[in-house]
């Protein structure tokens, strides 16, 4: 195998962004996919500036074609493709009473679709390029244990867990890994907004909101992206070959297996 290729959904902020620069400063050419070009194109120069490669793409993950293209245009690009990382993803608050068929089909659509999508797009991809790689997902705490309020959100992370393992089963004997990560409480954009709404919701502060999901850690303190970039960096390195369909837990001390 030539270079060391990932690509990551989600890069613009947060966790998607600290992977991007990890993997990056682990020597990997990085394509960075998001929504929104502006954000994915900040972190590829900031990538770039401190001497990594970096590439940015817009696209959609719940669009299939959009994923497809991504990977195709990365390989292009890179001249090699070896990692994928679906890390896109939305986490809605959904009290039982809340559920819509709206909110319960666009989750499903961007956290399990994009998901699948991915590992679709990467498994063609690395097949076509007769050598293996590594497709890490996102999962989350959430796809462990259920959480009040969270009925979409952790029913698109338990799935992912589920599909990893089909899917690491399917993919073994083209020397493709597949594994996931499940963070805790990251701090990044969206936790704020999720801390906000339920202190809202509750009628209380923000760090009440904020409270409510670390005081169940034993580690005593919220994640911060790099954390969780630090289990990707396993994943995606030559450490895990040995590994797949696993599901790994980095939350701190949240949930015991």
């Amino acid at each position: 195998m030539g270079k060391k290729v990932a690509l990551i959904t989600g890069a613009g902020q947060g966790i998607g962004e600290a992977i991007a620069k990890r993997l990056s400063h682990d020597g990997f050419a990085v394509s960075l996919v998001g929504r929104t070009k502006d954000k994915v194109d900040r972190v590829a120069n900031e990538i770039t500036q401190a001497g990594g490669e970096a590439y940015s793409i817009k696209a959609d993950v719940s669009n299939r074609l959009d994923v497809f293209n991504a990977v195709k245009e990365t390989t292009a690009h890179f001249g090699d493709f070896t990692v994928i990382v679906n890390n896109a993803g939305v986490a809605p608050t959904t009290p039982i009473s809340t559920v819509t068929p709206e909110i319960l089909n666009e989750t499903l659509s961007i956290n399990l679709g994009g998901v699948i999508w991915g590992i679709q797009a990467a498994s063609k991809q690395l097949i076509d390029l007769k050598h293996g790689g590594k497709i890490i997902n996102a999962s989350s705490q959430a796809g462990q244990v259920g959480n009040p309020n969270l009925t979409v959100y952790g029913a698109s992370k338990f799935a992912i867990r589920g599909v990893t393992q089909t899917t690491a089963r399917e993919l073994a004997k083209y020397d493709i890994n597949v594994n996931a990560y499940c963070p805790g409480i990251v701090k990044t954009p969206m936790m704020d907004e999720i801390a906000q709404k339920v202190a809202d919701n509750a009628g209380k502060s923000f760090e009440w909101g904020m409270k409510q999901f670390s005081k169940d850690i034993a580690l005593g303190r919220l994640s911060k992206p790099e954390d969780v970039a630090a289990c990707v960096s396993f994943l995606a390195g030559p450490d895990s070959d040995y590994m797949t369909g696993q599901s790994l837990l980095i939350d701190g001390g949240m949930v015991f297996r």
